[in-house]
């Protein structure tokens, strides 16, 4: 099933929204066209038919995401399987499984980092992205906001094979077009000449953006870059990746989580080398360097190589 332009509500630059939020609104989306291609508005998606099926699970997760996987390659239907990013630790085998295979599955995964808040270290994902990351054969996508999360679900439902989409707990400001997931990278905020890039995924795009401002505002000139799929910005050639990535423009990369891995793309990497802490998502965000003020900084240094 090849699925075109899908428009579920329109998401407005500058509203905030859960990523984990609209990934609801995207599959519904995406269940109103399955019902249009088979000609019954009004189904409940049970037509005959290649049929997406999403359901979430919480408790146990690593028996439902096996069923998730196993459930495409026996019946043939596009199931869908979400929890919380921490309980990739329990599924890791059916999604390892489900990449050797190419099953066609969305694993969806919500609370991505530790702007999860008062549950603490033992819910605040921290290696996860580079385990998924890791996996040959499986594609990852971290949407910036509820534009690319709809994307995203595009791409996965068209993707002959696992994808793995990382979605927020928090509401994220709404700063894309959406169109970063088709090629896995693109620009956010450009300036002619940029004296840095600063790359993100997820919830670090927009705090890219207002960064970027300050540093203009200071005389330094930045581009912002959503890079919300390593394995696709990977696989566009290489006149494309510099288009994005020009030569001789050091990159420093955003994201909360690990900065394992990010020293193929960055000069400098802002990340979570440590497990988190319980507090509110947002203090412990800032307490741990992701804040506008420590971008501003050391994209000030980069720019200037005192690095």
């Amino acid at each position: 099933m090849h699925v075109g332009p899908v428009q579920p509500a329109e998401v407005v630059i500058g509203v905030d929204v859960r990523t984990g939020l609209q990934s609801d609104d995207g599959a519904e989306a995406l269940g109103m066209l399955q019902r249009q291609m088979q000609g019954d508005a009004s189904a409940d998606g049970a037509a005959d038919g290649h049929r997406l099926h999403q359901f979430q699970c919480v408790r146990h997760p690593q028996d439902h995401v096996e069923v998730v996987a196993r459930t495409e390659l026996v019946v043939g239907v596009l199931p869908a399987g979400g929890t919380f990013f921490v309980f990739l630790d329990y599924m890791r085998p059916p999604v390892r499984l489900a990449a050797l295979s190419s099953a066609k599955v969305v694993f969806v995964f919500t609370h991505d980092s530790v702007g999860v808040g008062e549950d603490g270290p033992t819910h605040q994902p921290i290696e996860h992205l580079a385990t998924l990351r890791a996996i040959p054969d499986l594609q990852v996508i971290r949407p910036a906001d509820a534009n690319e999360t709809v994307e995203a679900w595009k791409v996965a439902v068209n993707h002959q094979g696992p994808t793995a989409l990382v979605l927020s707990r928090q509401n994220l400001n709404v700063c894309t077009d959406g169109s970063a997931v088709a090629r896995g990278a693109g620009i956010v905020v450009d300036n002619a000449n940029p004296a840095v890039v600063l790359l993100a995924t997820g919830s670090e795009v927009s705090l890219c953006v207002d960064a970027a401002t300050e540093l203009a505002a200071a005389g330094v000139a930045a581009r912002v870059v959503s890079l919300p799929s390593w394995d696709r910005f990977e696989a566009q050639d290489a006149a494309f990746r510099r288009s994005v990535l020009p030569a001789g423009v050091p990159v420093l990369s955003v994201e909360a989580a690990s900065t394992f891995g990010w020293q193929r793309w960055a000069d400098d990497c802002i990340g979570i080398d440590r497990f988190g802490a319980s507090a509110p998502g947002g203090t412990v965000l800032d307490r741990l360097g992701i804040n506008v003020a420590n971008v501003v900084a050391r994209a000030t240094a980069l720019s200037s190589g005192k690095a």
